[in-house]
């Protein structure tokens, strides 16, 4: 047979054997992709039905503040520490803000530089305005060592000035230099403080008018995650993960750490070695026998008590920050980490350390699109008829539809509850962003570990700050 003088009845046949073999393929690709969509949708399903059960029985109430809330005296001595290295533009922002918003007399603000880092250190000097509360760190090492490194020598730091004083700090609380925090923050952890050893603020990402897909999508993922998981995971009990910024610690507990490490010839009360110490950090504090909480709070005027910041823009920056992510939640923590502890930390651990999984499932899902068409053209110029699936495959299938309507449902209401219900909208559109960069990032992680495994060393691999929320919006308080 001859196609039009074109394709010849030979190569027909091979093109025919070739889509056959292709066939057999999506039938064994969907089979996958539908098996873990499944099992991931039932892991979700069960974190929002336990999370709908919370809301309608009261425990999952969101605290009202008062606003005296805000400005009130501490109990006792407070270390802010702030690590920063190349953050010029941002650091002086950030420090203005901080002690403006957290007027406390009991605060000290830490800001650890790089002696490499002269810009740096010249935006933290030119924003302290003789302020007493603040304390400039330089590091004896060359910068870019690792954040946890950088954290340890402002540790370092504050527990020489309270041998000087003779005064111990109460708490000491970590923020990032791009950070903006809110005026009850600082007096809600204080008080969180007398019944638990961490206490963890939820995140809320900024949208830039100027990167709605990429760095919004993180205020979609925070937005859901900060409202409904760990709300969930704080009521279970289970080990809380710190996330590096609006989270704070007993200065007894990490004296504990302290002790910890050096008895393992170790440095600090921060995991050098990791790339995500705060996660680790609190999941540590919880097999020690800590309790860790997560404050879920509104202000006085109904807005989230949270830490604020702009997160990448560019999608080369964003997954470089979530390969940092993957990298040391999913396969640091599971090298470090293990898998001890009770049913609902194994749970969790198992939610945490998805990430390379998800990338998979993710990627044989995107090459299916590809796949579905090329057999659809097959079927369309005659080569073979179009394949049908096995009732049970498309049992699995409809399942699959469902639940994305389920998790598009509750993407949509966690944003619009945050940030309106036109963000909400835009957050059901960018989901496939957010899975382009967990499929990136997932490979660029597994990657890296290989490379670590290999002996490369550690390198504080941290994303490029140019916007903090106070420079952008002056005459807006959004921090309120």
């Amino acid at each position: 047979m001859d196609f039009g003088g074109i394709i010849t009845a030979p190569l027909a046949g091979q093109l025919s054997d070739g889509l056959g073999l292709l066939q057999a393929a999506r039938h064994e690709l969907l089979l996958f992709a539908a098996f873990w969509f499944i099992v991931g949708a039932l892991d979700e399903i069960a974190v929002d039905l336990a999370w709908l059960w919370l809301r309608l029985t009261g425990q999952g109430r969101t605290e009202r503040l008062p606003r005296r809330c805000e400005g009130q005296p501490l109990s006792g001595r407070a270390a802010v520490i702030v690590p920063a290295w190349r953050e010029a533009e941002v650091i002086g922002a950030m420090v203005r803000h901080t002690l403006d918003t957290w007027p406390q007399w009991q605060l000290s603000l830490y800001v650890g530089c790089y002696r490499n880092d002269p810009a740096t250190l010249a935006a933290v000097v030119a924003a302290a305005r003789d302020d007493p509360r603040l304390r400039i760190v330089i590091h004896e090492n060359l910068g870019p060592t690792t954040k946890a490194d950088c954290l340890n020598r402002l540790y370092r730091a504050l527990a020489e000035d309270e041998a000087r004083s003779g005064v111990a700090f109460a708490m000491v609380v970590i923020q990032d230099a791009e950070d903006m925090v809110h005026p009850a923050g600082l007096p809600a952890m204080d008080r969180a403080m007398k019944r638990a050893d961490f206490v963890q603020l939820p995140v809320r990402p900024e949208i830039h008018p100027g990167s709605r897909w990429i760095s919004a999508h993180y205020a979609d993922e925070f937005a859901e995650s900060h409202a409904k998981a760990m709300v969930v995971r704080d009521r279970l009990g289970a080990a809380l993960p710190a996330a590096g910024v609006g989270c704070a610690f007993a200065r007894s507990v990490l004296a504990r750490l302290e002790a910890q490490r050096r008895s393992e010839g170790l440095t600090g009360p921060f995991a050098s070695d990791c790339l995500t110490e705060d996660y680790e950090l609190g999941l540590l504090i919880a097999r020690m026998g800590g309790k860790g909480r997560f404050l879920r709070l509104r202000d006085s005027e109904g807005q989230l008590v949270a830490t604020r910041s702009y997160f990448p823009g560019g999608l080369e920056e964003a997954v470089r920050q979530k390969t940092r992510w993957v990298h040391g939640i999913a396969l640091q923590g599971w090298d470090r980490l293990g898998w001890g502890g009770r049913l609902v930390d194994i749970w969790m651990a198992l939610r945490d350390r998805r990430g390379p999984l998800t990338a998979l499932v993710l990627f044989v899902a995107y090459l299916l699109v590809l796949v579905e068409g090329v057999v659809a053209l097959g079927a369309v110029a005659g080569f073979m008829p179009y394949p049908s699936l096995s009732p049970e495959l498309a049992v699995m299938l409809r399942l699959t539809l469902l639940a994305l309507a389920w998790r598009m449902a509750f993407r949509f209401a966690s944003t619009a509850r945050e940030y309106g219900w036109a963000e909400g909208l835009r957050a059901m559109v960018r989901m496939p962003v957010a899975n382009v960069i967990a499929i990136l990032s997932g490979r660029r992680a597994i990657l890296a570990y290989l490379a670590t495994l290999r002996g490369e060393a550690l390198v504080w691999d941290k994303t490029a700050h140019r916007l903090h929320p106070a420079q952008f919006a002056p005459d807006r308080p959004i921090a309120r």
